[in-house]
C-alpha cells in the first residue's frame, strides 16, 4: 500500500465518506468511490485492500486528526471542567461542518461486522485515554468527586456525546449541535462534582 500522505488518499478518503452517506456501506461500490474520487477503480486498491479498510482508514484519518488535535489544545485548559467542554465543543463542531462524516460514524458504522466494529474501537482507544485523563485530572484536583468510578464516567461521558450526535443525525441536523455542547457539558458535570454531603 502507498503512503497515506499523498493527494489521492486522501481524494479516496473524501469520497469514500460522500459516497458511504448517500448510499450506504453495503451498497458503496469501489467503483462508486472511484468514479466520486476521479481516479481509476484499480487505483483504489493501490491505496487500500478492499472497501472495509476504506471504511477503517477514513475513520482513522478523521478521529485521528481530530484526537491530535486534542491532545495539542486540552492541556492549554486550566481545570477539568474546561478541558470537558473543550472536548464536546470540538466533537460537536467537527461533526456539524461535516454532515456526511456525522452519518458514516453514527450510522453506517454501526451496521458494520464484529470484526470490522473492533478495529474501530482500537482507533477509539486514545479518544477513550484522553477522556481518564479528564477525570483523573478533575478527582486530582478535588473539582469531581474522589469516589466517582471513573470507568462509569468515561462511559458516561463517551456515551452522552455519541447519543446526542446520533440523535442530531437521525433527526436530520434539523438543529444546532454546537449550541448543545454546554448544556451536555453542565449536566455531566453536575453528576460528577464533589458531593458537600456523604449519605
Amino acid at each position: 500500500m502507498k503512503q497515506n500522505n499523498r493527494p489521492k488518499y486522501k481524494q479516496i478518503i473524501d469520497a469514500a465518506i460522500i459516497v458511504i452517506a448517500e448510499n450506504g456501506y453495503h451498497q458503496a461500490q469501489v467503483s462508486k468511490i472511484a468514479k466520486q474520487a476521479r481516479v481509476a477503480d484499480g487505483t483504489i486498491y493501490l491505496y487500500f485492500k478492499n472497501k472495509e479498510d476504506i471504511l477503517v482508514s477514513l475513520f482513522r484519518e478523521k478521529m485521528g486528526s481530530f484526537i491530535r488535535e486534542m491532545e495539542k489544545e486540552i492541556p492549554s485548559k486550566q481545570t477539568a471542567s474546561e478541558k470537558l467542554l473543550m472536548l464536546i465543543e470540538k466533537h460537536f463542531t467537527l461533526l456539524a461542518a461535516n454532515n456526511k462524516l456525522a452519518i458514516v460514524t453514527q450510522l453506517e458504522l454501526r451496521q458494520s461486522s464484529k470484526q470490522l466494529r473492533y478495529r474501530i474501537n482500537e482507533i477509539l482507544k486514545r479518544y477513550l485515554d484522553i477522556v481518564d485523563d479528564i477525570i483523573s485530572f478533575g478527582k486530582q484536583a478535588g473539582e469531581f468527586d474522589r469516589k466517582l468510578n471513573s470507568r462509569l464516567a468515561r462511559q458516561m461521558i463517551f456515551g452522552t456525546i455519541d447519543e446526542t450526535v446520533t440523535t442530531w443525525v437521525m433527526n436530520e441536523q434539523k438543529y444546532n449541535l454546537i449550541e448543545l455542547a454546554k448544556e451536555v457539558h453542565e449536566l455531566l458535570i453536575w453528576g460528577f462534582r464533589k458531593r458537600l454531603f456523604e449519605t
